[in-house]
């Protein structure tokens, strides 16, 4: 079979890392007791992976993937009268094909951003909807870390959301899919932006830095996790065979295995970066703070590069592309992408 090279597309279309693999290897011997219950020792010891990362009045459960993660985590904070606000380019309001609409029967309001993060000024606007019966009332602030375009919230900044919404009777979700390489970004632990910032849930991704499928819905209050279980198996996300998922995260969470996958991708990232600047034809659009590059390519030239090295078109107005760097992206990838580049600019 012909060995393809790796691609640009997503750090969802890499593998499962070793280690992850391995631990799934061993979760696999023997009986032990479904859905997580009380004498599952590896959702045990995953959720007191998560208490050291986060504090121990977290309470994290496990689902299958992040759509999961955010429509339901949200879901549980809302009535249906009530609405979500974001940047117009989150995930939860471009990705999910109307899920929060469908299954949390809520409405999104979307604010356009240049940079992905959002502001307490430009929440603000909603907030006169407040006591009116004839809008929907503003409820979830949802926010995305890393964002859709590239860029990462620094805790300061997620502190003053969390403040703006507490003060006005809103909570605060945060899509925390690429949330390890964020840590790494920022140099500092997952608490100094979520629980210390006063985040009021999070979706934790694990998938797209090493796991093979998993992630976790983290309430920082135990009072707003109440029941959640219930609607976790109500939305069809309650693993039976929980531990496969839990010896995932137990092993994620253990000897900074997480922080040494995002910090390859976002390394890698970075060197991408650096190969591409000198091509004039070329024009990095964004500020690389994760394991993202977005960069404006010549649209004659995009597919022929495609043919070698996968990537998607992030905006096809004005040929903007996304090259996305995993944990298993290496320095010879970069340097065949590079070559790659440099033949068809030359042809």
């Amino acid at each position: 079979m012909e060995k393809l090279n790796k691609s640009f597309a997503s750090d969802n279309w890499s593998g499962v890392c070793p280690e992850i693999m391995e631990a799934l290897q061993q979760a696999n011997v023997g009986h032990v007791e479904a859905y997580g219950e009380a004498n599952d020792f590896y959702t045990q010891k995953a959720t007191a992976k998560f208490k050291i990362h986060f504090g121990n009045a977290v309470s994290p459960f496990f689902v299958y993937n992040g759509t999961a993660a955010n429509v339901l985590g949200i879901s549980h904070l809302l009535r249906s009268y009530q609405a979500i606000v974001s940047a117009k380019s989150a995930h939860l309001n471009e990705d999910e094909c109307g899920a929060p609409e469908k299954f949390g029967s809520s409405k999104i309001l979307e604010i356009e951003t240049e940079d992905g993060k959002i502001s307490p000024g430009e929440v603000e606007p909603f907030l006169h909807s407040i006591g009116f019966q004839h809008h929907v009332q503003p409820r979830v602030i949802s926010i995305s870390e890393v964002t859709e375009k590239g860029t990462v919230y620094t805790p300061e900044e997620v502190k003053i959301l969390a403040g703006f919404a507490h003060s006005h009777n809103l909570l605060l979700h945060m899509d925390g899919a690429r949330i390890s390489n964020a840590a790494v970004a920022l140099n500092v632990p997952f608490r100094d932006f979520t629980t210390d910032a006063g985040v009021d849930v999070l979706s934790f991704g694990g998938t797209k830095n090493g796991l093979m499928f998993g992630e976790a819905v983290v309430f920082f209050d135990k009072n707003l996790a109440g029941d959640f279980e219930y609607l976790r198996k109500q939305g069809m996300q309650l693993h039976s065979k929980m531990r496969f998922i839990s010896a995932q995260f137990d092993r994620y969470l253990t000897g900074d295995l997480w922080k040494k996958n995002a910090e390859t991708a976002n390394r890698m990232a970075r060197l991408l970066e650096k190969s591409l600047r000198p091509f004039s034809q070329l024009k990095i659009t964004r500020s690389v703070d994760a394991n993202g590059v977005f960069v404006i390519i010549p649209p004659e030239i995009i597919p022929k590069i495609q043919g070698h090295y996968f990537f998607h078109v992030w905006d096809e107005n004005t040929s903007e592309v996304r090259l996305m760097c995993s944990w298993d992206t290496t320095e010879e990838d970069i340097d065949g992408f590079t070559q790659v580049l440099k033949n068809v600019l030359r042809d």
